[in-house]
């Protein structure tokens, strides 16, 4: 039996015509090029080469071994090249979905981090709302999505990535900008702003209210966490957002206020349970756990401010 490894010297020896050429191109030592030819010649039960005028020449009766060493290098050189390719995601596709709050600032630095490692992977992000998850995971139009609610499916796997918490925002220059706390009754006590409670997303913000029993209403209704803090800068109102949202200061003009009554704000990964993610898929996962428990675990000044370049 000829190794991987053997065809690889016996190729170079060819190449070279030297022993000592072979070791430079392999980049090993020569009496190691020069041990392996004479175990290859006693194994195979005569010798591959001929040596004349300090030159190694293929023997004769190995011309056909020669060819199919050649055949058989060329494949595996294929076969590492196609590797490679993988590797940088050349010729390859991570199709991921996420809800608006956790594509703002996580989903875009943990791309960075994983363009780094794949860096000719074709990347298709969707925002989603909660109603167009089923669909984009069921008709396959995608891997994954990354979401702020599970969804109760016999066919949709779901497990938790990341939890944080809200925070209550409020325009610069705003009554309780100079406070670092606010109550769930002083907020319900100015002009609000936020998502349909009916909706999932909205849900979780209105139940802070609800928990207490204070009465409030939202004057101005948006589909999305971004309009939100949009409207807020716009000193329309004051709103109750996420901190992934907010998180590493990609919100200017707003103030973010810490809510003295404890909020949690969970967020959830959805696959189909019956599809084995790609090593892009899972990799990119990795990293926006990694993104979002680094936000989630960060002490109160750096939750809401900080720089906006993604680690390593």
């Amino acid at each position: 039996m000829v190794t991987l490894r053997q065809i690889e010297i016996i190729r170079a020896i060819l190449v070279t015509g030297t022993i000592a050429g072979a070791a430079r191109l392999l980049n090993i030592s020569a009496p190691g090029v020069s041990r392996l030819l004479k175990y290859t010649d006693q194994s195979l039960g005569f010798r591959l080469f001929e040596r004349r005028h300090g030159r190694y020449l293929p023997a004769p009766r190995a011309a056909h071994i020669f060819e199919q060493i050649n055949n058989v290098y060329k494949d595996v050189e294929d076969l590492r090249y196609l590797i490679e390719r993988v590797d940088i995601g050349t010729g390859q596709e991570l199709k991921i979905g996420s809800a608006p709050s956790i594509s703002m600032v996580m989903v875009p630095r943990a791309i960075v981090r994983l363009r780094r490692r794949h860096p000719d992977l074709v990347i298709d992000l969707n925002i989603l709302k909660m109603e167009e998850t089923l669909d984009y995971l069921l008709l396959g139009k995608g891997e994954l999505v990354a979401m702020s609610h599970s969804i109760a499916h016999p066919n949709i796997a779901s497990r938790e990535l990341a939890h944080g918490r809200l925070f209550c925002i409020v325009p610069e220059g705003h009554a309780l900008a100079s406070r670092t706390e606010v109550t769930p009754r002083e907020i319900a006590s100015h002009p609000l702003i936020g998502i349909d409670p009916a909706d999932p997303y909205g849900r979780i913000m209105a139940d802070i209210f609800r928990r207490s029993g204070i009465s409030f209403e939202i004057t101005i209704r948006a589909r999305f966490g971004s309009t939100v803090c949009t409207l807020v800068r716009a000193g329309l109102g004051i709103a109750v957002i996420d901190q992934f949202t907010l998180a590493y200061g990609s919100q200017p003009g707003i103030t973010a206020l810490e809510i003295s009554e404890k909020t949690e704000f969970k967020t959830f990964l959805m696959t189909r349970n019956d599809v084995t993610l790609s090593v892009y898929a899972e990799h990119f996962v990795k990293l926006l756990s990694e993104e979002m428990r680094g936000v989630a675990n960060a002490p109160r000044a750096a939750a809401t401010r900080g720089s906006a370049v993604a680690r390593p």
